[in-house]
């Protein structure tokens, strides 16, 4: 059986279906019902192994008694089921006590998730194909990880959704470099798809986790806030899909909107490695959250706060900022300054263009730092793109391997044409301004007229491919109303 084909199929069904408008709105489809299929086929392993198990859910409810067959529900009694009886029950199922951990996942999950498939008979269609792939299987559970994260790459073209994919090679880049352990608590409050969560996961497990209760402590050890309910539901299938049983430890929540004095040592964690939203503003009163000289509406910065404040002495921290933050003055000076006060900001490597295409083309940088000692330098790394590489894109993205130079660089550091040093005096004096340029290269003239004209065809070609495409799906869409 090839999953591929298998998600593809499945794309194509939703595609004829008016109720699906767009990628995102088909991905959150998808997820749902793999959600479902993942839990029943949990549950039924847990019922060979514990004898007295008892699932959560009513057994009308349950995949394997409302989708599994074949030829079982379809057309107008499938979409009446779903709309009117598994959802509205899903989104109230009752929990007896804190200890039903699995009915309040259920619950948590489906609060936020809607059905927006309208053909009972395409619905059909869809599970058949989800129940050609056994998630009991390892190999099948294995093959399908990295379908879904090619499922979690298609957010990037999907509109607004793209800000909550990062890419896997910088997630497991900076998962690398932080290195979190065993025995300590790895959160990412903007946890999007859980691409963060996820390579810590792998990290620790190939690496420190030797036991059945190794095993226990990591899950009981990794943590992730989202606010919005579509990232949430494909983070916590992602959890599921990585093992961990009951992933109720990621919140759909706002991390900002708690107050920064609510918390207390208990609440600190360890390690901390995020790509929190950037150029984008937060609800109007969240930054009373903050202590007044920090006050912004702005998230990343907002971020940066919290991130040094729930830190343990000698926490380690990875974060993706864009440009802005660097060379920002007013608020993000003064939050600068603390960072540099506060903590050892150690590295920042700097990304070129393209790596985040095409959700953003701003530039990025990955910030890597410890808390409890000022910072005495600051080294810089420009990554370079790869031989051929004007920018990055949907079918040139960034990889794992083109990090290697800054591994083999990162114990043994010296200056080269890519790296650089910087003292913390040197960035006080320029008012703590971080946009500190390669000094190994040359300021880049406006460019040749012949590249810069070849690449604004690529660009009207792009642009052309978005519009046909937007176009076709409101035919369709319009078809299908008709």
């Amino acid at each position: 059986m090839n999953l591929s084909t298998t998600i593809k199929s499945i794309q194509d069904i939703m595609r004829k279906d008016v109720g699906v408008d767009g990628d995102a709105q088909r991905i959150s489809q998808l997820v749902w019902m793999i959600f479902l299929k993942i839990f029943d086929d949990r549950e039924q392993e847990l019922e060979l192994i514990e004898d007295d198990y008892k699932g959560p859910l009513p057994e009308s409810w349950r995949w394997r008694n409302w989708a599994a067959d074949p030829e079982g529900m379809t057309g107008e009694e499938l979409l009446g089921f779903i709309d009117n009886g598994l959802f509205p029950g899903l989104k109230e199922l009752s929990v007896s006590d804190e200890s039903d951990k699995r009915a309040l996942l259920l619950r948590e999950i489906f609060k936020g998730a809607y059905n927006y498939m309208k053909s009972g008979t395409l619905i059909r269609q869809v599970i058949n194909k989800l129940n050609e792939i056994d998630f009991n299987s390892s190999e099948d559970r294995h093959l399908f990880g990295d379908i879904y994260e090619q499922i979690l790459k298609g957010l990037q073209s999907a509109g607004n959704a793209g800000e909550y994919y990062t890419p896997r090679a910088v997630t497991q880049f900076m998962v690398d470099r932080v290195d979190p352990k065993l025995k300590e608590s790895f959160m990412d409050p903007a946890c999007g798809t859980g691409g963060f969560i996820t390579s810590a996961i792998e990290h620790i497990r190939n690496r420190y986790v030797k036991s059945v209760k190794d095993e226990a402590r990591l899950q009981d050890s990794v943590f992730g806030v989202e606010k919005k309910p579509l990232p949430h539901l494909l983070c916590t299938t992602n959890m599921l899909l990585h093992g961990i049983d009951v992933p109720l430890q990621i919140r759909h929540d706002n991390t900002l909107a708690r107050p920064l004095r609510s918390y207390s040592k208990t609440d600190r964690v360890d390690v901390v490695v995020t790509n929190p939203p950037f150029g984008g503003m937060e609800e109007d009163g969240i930054e009373t959250n903050f202590p007044k000289k920090y006050q912004t509406r702005e998230t990343a910065d907002l971020f940066l706060v919290l991130i040094m404040h729930i830190l343990k002495p000698k926490g380690r921290a990875g974060i993706v900022l864009p440009d802005g933050t660097l060379f920002g003055e007013g608020v993000k000076t003064r939050i600068k300054e603390r960072l540099l006060t506060e903590c050892n900001l150690h590295t920042i490597v700097r990304l070129p263009n393209g790596v985040f295409s095409p959700y953003t083309g701003i530039k990025t940088n990955l910030l890597f730092f410890q808390k409890g000692k000022p910072t005495k330098d600051v080294w810089y790394y420009e990554h370079p793109y790869p031989a051929g590489y004007k920018s990055y894109s949907k079918t040139k993205p960034l990889r794992i391997e083109e990090f290697e130079p800054e591994k083999k660089w990162w114990k043994k550091r010296k200056e080269n044409e890519f790296a650089w040093k910087v003292s913390a005096k040197e960035i006080e004096a320029a008012n703590y301004n971080l946009d500190i340029k390669n000094p190994h290269v040359e300021e880049e003239e406006n460019g040749d007229p012949a590249e810069m004209l070849t690449e604004y065809r690529e660009l009207l070609a792009d642009v052309s491919q978005i519009r046909d495409r937007l176009k076709h799906e409101l035919m369709q869409a319009l078809e299908g109303k008709k």
